[in-house]
């Protein structure tokens, strides 16, 4: 298994030999190679499987750095990375020719981000190149918040993983974009909608599946435990499962259900707060897809706030098949 640490420096070593080393964000694990060379981030598809027409996001020390990656800025995005970076805010700009087509699926716009957690961006600062980093876990499967999620499903195949604790968020970015003089959101994320629309008005939202995505993590089928993974109204579901003497596992924002074990229910946010909840998701994803249930039940969020996010999640998790 991969060595699970806080060493730097041996960090900035195996990157710099080419390798890849998982680095803690605070939305997600990420698992990183060199953006600039071709080579490591071929590595990072075939480590996690991910198909080559999925773009990633590179990662930055600051917004001075990103300059360097990218052709312009526009005036409106550039005041969002000012208000919102370091956070789990990724922006798509035009590409400099320095970008490997690997990393961008041959798009001519690049997912830029200077990601919040302190050891990632002390590791950065060190660095003279920008991190791709997509979740680091198999392709399809629920994000890592933690380093052992990481351990336990990547460990074997990379050297080292840069301990930075639980993810704060537990959500991916939300990654904007221009089109014209539109600010569009193409993936629902860790920053809500209302707070982008505070810096820069009112937002278009095109988050949606795509099987040629123009953004990172826009795939129909994503985040998806191993198991079923169905969405709907709890006690309905419930009531259907036991008839059929399926055993069932469920997942909701508030609720705690007598005729569940209370091993196979887990309530996001017993306050019902869709913060909490966003940090649990991904991890609550994992304990029930791991228990011995046959099938995994979910309800949707309140349509609001992170709330949007986590349902986009949800869908996705239920698609595969």
């Amino acid at each position: 298994m991969a060595i699970i640490g806080q060493d730097i420096l041996q960090a900035k070593s195996i990157l710099e030999a080419g390798e890849l080393v998982a680095i803690p964000t605070e939305t997600v694990y990420g698992l990183a190679g060199n953006a600039l060379n071709p080579t490591a981030v071929a590595s990072i598809f075939e480590t996690k499987n991910r198909p080559s027409f999925d773009p990633l996001i590179i990662h930055v020390p600051s917004l001075m750095f990103a300059e360097n990656y990218v052709n312009e800025i526009p005036a409106t995005l550039r005041r969002l990375a000012e208000e919102f970076w370091p956070g789990p805010l990724t922006l798509l700009l035009p590409r400099n020719k320095i970008i490997p087509d690997i990393v961008t699926s041959g798009l001519d716009r690049v997912a830029v981000r200077v990601p919040s957690h302190p050891l990632t961006l002390k590791l950065l600062g060190q660095l003279e190149f920008p991190l791709a980093a997509p979740s680091a876990n198999p392709f399809g499967y629920i994000s890592p918040t933690s380093p052992q999620h990481v351990d336990a499903q990547l460990g074997g195949k990379i050297p080292y993983i840069l301990d930075g604790g639980a993810c704060k968020v537990g959500l991916e970015s939300t990654i904007v974009g221009m089109e014209g003089d539109e600010v569009i959101v193409y993936r629902l994320g860790g920053l809500e909608v209302s707070e982008i629309e505070k810096v820069v008005g009112k937002v278009s939202v095109k988050s949606h599946s795509s099987s040629n995505p123009q953004a990172p993590g826009l795939l129909e089928s994503h985040y998806a435990p191993t198991k079923p993974f169905i969405i709907g109204d709890l006690d309905d579901l419930i009531k259907e499962h036991h008839g059929k003497d399926i055993l069932c596992a469920v997942l909701s924002l508030d609720k705690s259900f007598s005729s569940i074990p209370d091993d196979y229910q887990i309530a996001l946010s017993p306050s019902a707060d869709l913060k909490e909840a966003a940090t649990h998701l991904f991890s609550a994803m994992r304990t029930l897809d791991s228990s011995n249930v046959q099938v995994i039940v979910a309800e949707l969020m309140p349509d609001k706030g992170l709330g949007r996010a986590i349902n986009d999640r949800l869908r996705r998790a239920s698609s595969k098949g």
